[in-house]
């Protein structure tokens, strides 16, 4: 048994428990056995053991009641009659603990006793709800083929007897029917209880994959814009190292766009770190971009110094859904991020193009770097997460040299 079962189960059944069976109530309340592996009746199975013991004396008293219209019964096989019926109806309380070896000793005691016929039934009957199918078939076939032997040593004195064997057979599949369908239903409670904890293990991983999802969603973010914050401040403090002699006028301005960008990229990391405090998603933070704001990003960095140029522009930016444009937005972003990282000081060409129907196509080029081309530490992993964000957007997203020495990366999006 495992302990997490407890905490699957209906509250509503945790006030209710002494009406269920012990067997459903171990299943599902697990609780330390008793010595022995026996379980703790609930005040249900004292209420049906109860009963079953006073249906197998009433049978018992009323078979006991037409022992003298027998006439080939003498007294001492009377006496013993209601002998061996009295140890049955004792061996009633036995039932919960061995319904097999119940309901097999009850199949010789029943040819030989009418006065057990009750501890016959009430064993039959806890044989059909304990013990799977195969169990009941096999001794209750026993049982039931027994009986013609019976009533052919010990005939009714009132009945033929076809017609006693019929109403003994009648009560025996009755029983049986009657012990199988409380075991189905049973089965069906534990079946139910199975699915509702299924369910919600399902659940719980749903959740759990879906704030992976988000967190991982929240690292890109943080990584296109912590990028292009963090390439600004490394531009401009370069400059600042190798040209102490600058104008002040550049020197200010240099100062100006580190100290924006480290406060942006301050900000941003604070709204990063709370949404993943708070394990939400950052729906409720600073808007998300969308392609309206392409023009205040190339704005930007020509503020920082870069030579860029709008070539294609989309005639409603606003138009465009907004998972494609943040889409796009990101690309750019990234793209000129490493076009400052890895060609400083080239002209890059920014251009997108599209309508409804046809897509979203855009692009990002520099020329050539002039002398040679400085190495940055882990280059190449923004591009694949460029790759991954088009081909979640339903798109595309191609990267190379240029045939002239430079470098494009080509992305087409869906716009439907």
């Amino acid at each position: 048994m495992n302990s997490d079962k407890q905490a699957t189960v209906d509250p509503a059944f945790a006030k209710r428990r002494w009406v269920l069976p012990a067997a459903l109530v171990e299943d599902l309340y697990p609780q330390p056995r008793r010595p022995g592996g026996r379980t703790r009746r609930t005040a249900r199975d004292w209420i049906v053991d109860f009963a079953c013991f006073l249906f197998a004396v009433g049978i018992g008293l009323l078979s006991a009641d037409g022992l003298d219209k027998e006439p080939d019964l003498s007294p001492a096989m009377a006496v013993a009659d209601q002998l061996i019926g009295a140890l049955a109806c004792a061996a009633v309380w036995l039932r919960r603990r061995w319904p097999v070896g119940l309901a097999v000793a009850m199949l010789p005691v029943s040819l030989v006793s009418a006065t057990a016929g009750g501890a016959v039934l009430a064993a039959l009957f806890t044989l059909a709800v304990h013990r799977p199918f195969r169990y009941v078939a096999w001794i209750g076939g026993a049982s039931l083929a027994v009986m013609p032997l019976y009533y052919w040593m010990r005939p009714e004195p009132d009945l033929p007897f076809l017609a006693s064997l019929f109403i003994a057979f009648l009560l025996a599949v009755t029983v049986l029917g009657w012990g199988l369908l409380v075991r189905s239903k049973r089965q069906l409670l534990l079946s139910l209880r199975d699915r509702a904890r299924h369910a919600e293990a399902e659940a719980r991983l749903r959740a759990e994959q879906a704030q992976r999802l988000a967190r991982e969603a929240i690292a890109r973010e943080m990584h296109d814009v912590l990028a292009h914050r963090l390439t600004l401040l490394s531009v401009h403090a370069g400059a600042l190292e190798f040209r102490p002699d600058a104008p002040r006028e550049d020197v200010a301005r240099a100062a100006g766009v580190i100290r924006e960008s480290a406060h942006e990229a301050l900000q941003d990391l604070r709204e990063i770190i709370g949404v993943l405090r708070a394990g939400e998603s950052d729906d409720g933070g600073r808007p998300q971009p969308t392609l309206a704001a392409l023009d205040a990003l190339v704005a930007e960095s020509r503020a920082a110094g870069m030579k860029v140029a709008l070539a294609g522009r989309v005639t409603d930016p606003g138009s465009v859904p907004a998972s494609v444009g943040r889409t796009a937005y990101r690309i750019a972003q990234e793209a000129l991020t490493n076009a400052r990282k890895h060609a400083p000081g080239t002209e890059v060409t920014v251009s997108v193009t599209g309508a409804p129907g046809d897509g979203l196509a855009m692009s990002v080029r520099n020329a050539p770097p002039e002398g040679e081309v400085p190495h940055v530490p882990g280059s190449g992993q923004g591009l694949i997460g460029l790759s991954e964000r088009a081909t979640l957007a339903g798109g595309t997203l191609e990267h190379g040299p240029t045939p002239g020495g430079g470098f494009e990366v080509r992305a087409r999006l869906p716009w439907g």
